[in-house]
């Protein structure tokens, strides 16, 4: 356990300090070539601002599981199988960071942003079988295993990768919202996942809590740089790896239920645009100003700081509640019995 804390503790505070001091490079960055977003209806800024915010992220997470991963083999902490989960989330996450990039330099049509993120997916999953959901326990009769093999298992891994990073980009609508909704949820599924002994999880968690936290104070309303959609996609990406990587499989930890939970925000806000859309006869693409951020603003009158802090408080419940009903229940939510294939 001593050697866990030692390597989240570094991974957290390298990816912290990166994102400090590399958000102001890619701000001035962008402003110098023109990288700015520019005003629109799903906008809530009155002026352009910098919008790949997510290269700083990206930056802080990788720089960190580096210095993680090194530290890890000079103690001899990681087997190939660690290393091998560590490697194939960085290569899945450097490939949708450039689809980011692409779409907010070159701004992607949807269905070409979608079919970049399904690539990037099955890419990830050709890497290894961790990166794939296999199956889960039956919640009304514990221990019995449901198999999910073959392209159920494939299909069932695409839905939830393509879901988690669409809803995350969808959420990412008022400055701050999304790094400190990040923050938060990210700390609790990390409290959840060092408590089951999941050190991958825990590791990636904690360089991802990191450089969000080191990027919040740029892009806080009123904000400096916005995170645009290398930031948004990244990640969902890392979310929804996080939740099935690893020895997942063969050991009570982090399931799909538990981030679900915690994430439950940008995951129900998803579902009532694409219903909401598709009753309108509009394309579930198109933006609006109906998202739960945006009614708490028009119709309820907050101001984007009163918006995101209210939003933040419903975050920390979420959290703490998962992490409580998650230790209540041993991490059977979704967990998978040490016999799983």
């Amino acid at each position: 356990m001593k050697e866990i804390i030692i390597l989240t503790l570094a991974a957290f505070a390298a990816s912290l300090v990166t994102a400090l001091l590399v958000t102001p490079l890619v701000q001035r960055l962008a402003s110098h070539v023109g990288m700015l977003d520019e005003l629109g209806e799903r906008r809530m800024h009155d002026v352009p601002k910098p919008r790949i915010g997510g290269i700083a992220v990206y930056l802080g997470f990788a720089l960190a599981l580096f210095v993680a991963t090194g530290i890890a083999i000079t103690k001899h902490a990681f087997g190939a199988a660690e290393l091998h989960a560590l490697l194939g989330l960085l290569f899945g996450g450097t490939l949708i960071v450039c689809v980011g990039i692409w779409d907010d330099i070159m701004g992607l049509r949807p269905r070409y942003k979608l079919l970049a993120q399904v690539v990037v997916t099955l890419l990830l999953m050709l890497y290894g079988p961790d990166f794939r959901i296999h199956g889960t326990t039956n919640p009304f009769h514990h221990g019995r295993w449901i198999d999910f093999s073959g392209l159920l298992g494939v299909a069932l891994s695409l839905l939830w990768y393509l879901g988690m990073m669409n809803a995350i980009n969808f959420v990412d609508g008022l400055d701050g919202l999304l790094a400190g909704l990040t923050a938060i949820s990210g700390t609790f599924l990390f409290a959840i996942a060092i408590t089951k002994g999941h050190v991958v999880v825990a590791l990636v968690l904690s360089a991802l809590v990191g450089a969000v936290i080191g990027f919040l104070p740029y892009n806080f309303n009123p904000a400096k740089i916005i995170l645009g959609d290398s930031g948004a996609l990244f990640i969902g990406f890392i979310f929804a790896a996080a939740s099935i990587i690893g020895d997942a499989k063969s050991a009570v930890t982090i399931s799909l239920v538990v981030p679900a939970f915690v994430l439950a925000l940008p995951i129900v806000d998803t579902l009532a645009a694409i219903i909401r859309r598709t009753r309108a006869g509009r394309r579930i693409s198109e933006a609006d100003r109906e998202h739960f951020h945006h009614v708490l603003v028009f119709r309820f009158g907050l101001n984007v700081r009163q918006a995101v802090l209210l939003i933040y408080a419903v975050c920390l419940v979420l959290g703490a509640t998962a992490f409580a009903l998650s230790s209540a229940t041993g991490g059977a939510f979704g967990a998978v019995p040490q016999q799983a294939p």
